[in-house]
């Protein structure tokens, strides 16, 4: 086995790092290179995310394979079907380095007999029958409500192969104990991987709140209409919505408010430079699964942070935040955190729990202790 040689599957071109889970990747991606892993990178590229340079510069080689646009077998997910390919097999043939899936979406060969002998590893990004699920409950349409059904379904009865990988790591202690009943002993907490190194949160107070997300998302959508139909409309303060596939519905609701706004498809610097400037960001979520990205960006960047249980239950980060449940609750805290400058003491405290958990450089270093205790297990 080559300690310094790592297999990575990936389910997306995980740059530009701009949504949940290919910032995860590539954070980790670029981690693990800082620490002297070499990695073979195996990436599925599918709409409008391309080829892109910059991976070069962490991997060793870099892999790209064509998502099928349909693939149907039976009792597989969709997910998980539409990303095989033959010569990824291949590929991952030539040596006998560890595997690391991310997430379900890219484990077609975790059980594949070629396969048996070697170590796996399975990032877990959600509980992903329980995503689809919320996905089901969301849509209005009837024909994605039937997919999201049927795959939710298919997901739930695929989870039981995961138990071919020797490690699976989950992203959030709520996913750690949904995984240990099944699989027991080979389950670990291996926190969200991000950008940021310091908390970079600027003292005072601003004018704004700021509320951000890929609004073509149904999750996000839900959680910006309610912001403006029953949070901001009832009090008079500015809030500024930014993301990309606003639908007319969003920018209707929008119109009818001079006190809100709506930003579409601005870069990630700009969303990062409101984060850091907005009196609160708003983070409703009405899909309690896994840990958001974006609250840890967040957190890092932004002033006070208003959450309902659903963003933040059983991730550690609830004391950082303020929780409300309901449109009445979310107006009655806007307002007063308004008139609450962000102090120094809550940027320590801040920079204390955060540095705890979401360390990059420590869960790097937890990720290759696993891979040198496998090897020593190996070669004795």
């Amino acid at each position: 086995m080559q300690l310094k040689t790592l297999h990575i599957v990936a389910f997306d071109v995980p740059y530009p790092a701009n949504y949940g889970g290919v910032i995860d990747v590539f954070y980790k991606i670029k981690m693990l290179h800082e620490n002297g892993i070499q990695i073979h990178l195996h990436l599925f590229q599918y709409g409008e995310r391309l080829a892109h340079q910059e991976l070069e510069k962490y991997c060793q080689k870099v892999t790209y394979y064509k998502r099928k646009r349909f693939s149907f077998r039976c009792w597989l997910p969709y997910i998980v079907a539409t990303r095989s390919s033959a010569q990824l097999l291949h590929n991952l043939l030539q040596d006998d380095a560890p595997i690391l899936f991310e997430a379900i979406h890219s484990s077609f060969f975790i059980n594949h007999p070629a396969l048996h002998s070697r170590f796996k590893m399975l990032r877990m990004h959600n509980i992903e029958h329980d995503y689809y699920n919320l996905l089901a409950h969301q849509e209005s349409g009837l024909l994605k409500k039937i997919y999201f059904k049927t795959e939710a379904f298919l997901l739930r009865l695929y989870q039981k192969k995961i138990h071919h990988a020797q490690l699976i790591f989950a992203i959030s202690e709520n996913d750690v104990r949904r995984l240990v009943p099944t699989f027991g002993a080979k389950v670990f907490l291996l926190p969200a991987f991000h950008a940021n190194t310091e908390v970079k949160s600027k003292m005072g107070a601003s004018d704004f709140c700021f509320y951000h997300g890929k609004l073509s998302v149904a999750e996000n959508h839900h959680a910006a209409m309610f912001l403006v139909n029953d949070v901001f409309s009832k009090i008079p303060v500015k809030l500024i919505i930014a993301g990309s596939g606003a639908n007319t519905a969003l920018k209707n609701a929008v119109l009818k408010y001079p006190h809100i706004s709506l930003l579409e498809n601005i870069g990630q610097e700009q969303i990062n430079q409101l984060i850091a400037d907005a009196q609160i960001n708003v983070m409703p979520t009405f899909q309690p699964t896994g840990i958001k990205l974006k609250l840890i960006n967040v957190l890092y960047l932004g002033r006070h942070v208003l959450v309902n249980n659903q963003m933040v239950e059983a991730t550690g980060l609830e004391g950082l935040t303020t929780i409300v449940n309901t449109a009445k609750e979310m107006q009655d805290s806007v307002t007063k955190l308004m008139d609450t400058p962000f102090s120094n003491q809550d940027i320590q405290n801040r920079n204390s729990i955060l540095k705890a958990s979401f360390d990059t450089q420590m869960n790097v270093q937890q990720l290759i202790q696993f891979l040198q205790d496998q090897k020593s297990v190996i070669d004795n």
